[in-house]
């Protein structure tokens, strides 16, 4: 359908919490979809979530086969996902470098839950209700604290672990000493 401007950290829309969506197989819903689809493919993300395109609904999507931004990244299954809850399956987390969509540029180090078990609803709004780890379980949790207005840099521990992307993974020049 189209592709949306995404709105970066500072703007109000991105502090809310999201509504819930009750649209489940509507057009306007569908629209949405379509849209955070072709924004997130054409912006090189692995999700969206809806308030990154100014609509404060509880749908994100995400997955890709290969990503370019997380090269080393296991593919993640595409999956739309509505009114998400996400349980923590044990006390475990690990730090993992973090980037946005909605935070061009940047990178942090970010602690999340490894196992995770979420719930929500398809567009149809059928149950999903899946267990993920690793990778697909960060960018799950990285996706829904978009809805509850919640910005990754807001998590980074240590700020020593936050910085451009260019500068924070750039090859070190040879010492002129």
């Amino acid at each position: 359908m189209a592709i949306r401007p995404v709105l970066k950290m500072g703007h109000p829309t991105l502090l809310l919490h999201a509504e819930p969506e009750t649209r489940f197989g509507s057009l306007e819903l569908r629209a949405l979809i379509e849209d955070l689809h072709d924004t997130m493919l054409a912006e090189g993300g692995v999700g969206i979530a809806a308030p990154q395109i100014g609509v404060s609904r509880q749908v994100v999507i995400f997955g890709f086969e290969r990503s370019e931004r997380y090269p080393e990244a296991p593919p993640v299954p595409y999956t739309v996902l509505l009114n998400p809850v996400i349980t923590p399956l044990d006390e475990v987390e690990e730090e993992g470098w973090e980037g946005c969509l909605s935070v061009p540029g940047l990178r942090g180090k970010v602690p999340r839950h490894v196992r995770i078990r979420y719930q929500g609803q398809d567009p149809d709004g059928q149950p999903i209700d899946r267990v993920a780890e690793g990778f697909h379980a960060r960018v799950v949790q990285h996706e829904c604290d978009h809805l509850w207005g919640t910005l990754y840099p807001t998590r980074i521990r240590d700020l020593k672990q936050f910085g451009f992307t260019d500068a924070l993974f750039a090859t070190p020049s040879p010492s002129t000493d």
